[in-house]
């Protein structure tokens, strides 16, 4: 999670071109978000241990649910407590680890729900774990009939919510539904949380952008004399920062394609290589084929890969990249 991103994901504020005013808001905002980390936390903890977890469990669960990190102390992850309790408040502070902490913080200032539901990311942040989460329980349903739609609903909810937030927690092993299924969790993984919070993922105000980009582009084809003004939550977006998200998005592919590239060149087959490279490069967790599970069976040289892939994403393309250009480095 980025400082840049919680000031504010799209646009700068007005005033920060001075040094003095960065540096006091910097810290104002680390010191918001530091509290209400902990918070999300404590509760987290109180609730699983509520719900039938020891204390130890509870405590390191609830450490890595709002970091979206996904480690659990068993190796069934979740699916170890059968319980739906403890599955439903996972999925509610996964969700709220991977909304942006400067709405958590508008929101508790002004206690309302308001500024969540106002915020054009979180809108589409929940459509999609809505609509993803809808298909896949009626594919399985109709495609599993042992199962019923509750039970359907409950796996594939929680499995959505683990992988958009890029937590990868599990109760199921969605590598065994059907192909299809199973790449549009990855999709939805591959998409991410919101700016400004503790998941990976290109990120949904990015794909936002691209989706809104991609609609002004056919209306500029259709008029081609009008001017159409770029705008996210009636605030105009600046050409720069457009051109920085279709860089990232252009750079995200490129890197995608070379770690495909090179895992298909050292003897993974396509699916595991495929698999592999989204649940790293997205800080995932569970994979396709033989790394679905665990990634034990990759060579030395897969795991090297894999493990830069990991970095790549957990610390942004562009901000490794710059960190290992020479021109950053000359004075």
């Amino acid at each position: 999670m980025q400082l840049c991103d919680l000031i504010d994901p799209i646009e700068p504020a007005a005033g920060l071109e001075h040094k003095e005013r960065i540096i006091p808001r910097i810290a104002q905002t680390a010191r918001k978000t530091f509290n209400i980390y902990v918070a999300l936390t404590l509760a987290c903890a109180l609730l699983f241990w509520l719900n039938g977890m020891s204390a130890f469990d509870a405590v390191a669960h609830s450490l890595t649910t709002i970091s979206t990190g996904g480690f659990s102390t068993h190796d069934e992850s979740l699916a170890y407590f059968h319980s739906f309790g403890i599955e439903l408040v996972a999925m509610v502070f996964m969700l709220l680890g991977a909304l942006n902490f400067s709405l958590h913080y508008a929101a508790l200032s002004g206690l309302s729900l308001r500024p969540y539901w106002h915020n054009s990311e979180t809108r589409l942040f929940l459509k999609i774990i809505a609509v993803s989460t809808a298909l896949i329980t009626l594919y399985l349903f109709y495609s599993e009939p042992a199962h019923d739609l509750l039970s359907a609903a409950r796996r594939v909810s929680f499995t959505v919510v683990s992988m958009i937030t890029t937590t990868g927690y599990s109760i199921d092993d969605f590598s065994l539904w059907p192909a299809g299924m199973a790449m549009l969790i990855l999709y939805v993984g591959i998409i991410g949380g919101c700016a400004g919070s503790t998941s990976g993922g290109i990120k949904v105000v990015r794909f936002l952008v691209l989706l809104k980009l991609g609609t002004r582009e056919i209306m500029q084809l259709t008029h081609p004399h009008s001017q159409l003004s770029f705008k996210l939550d009636r605030r105009v977006i600046r050409p720069e920062i457009l051109q920085a998200i279709m860089s990232y998005t252009s750079l995200y592919v490129a890197t995608f394609l070379i770690l495909i590239l090179l895992l298909l060149a050292s003897g993974m087959d396509m699916v595991t290589a495929y698999g592999a490279a989204t649940t790293c490069l997205n800080n995932l967790g569970p994979g396709l084929g033989s790394v679905a599970n665990n990634f034990a069976s990759a060579s030395d040289f897969q795991k090297i890969v894999l493990s830069m892939a990991m970095l790549l994403g957990r610390l942004e393309l562009l901000t490794i990249m710059i960190i290992f250009s020479p021109a950053y480095w000359r004075r």
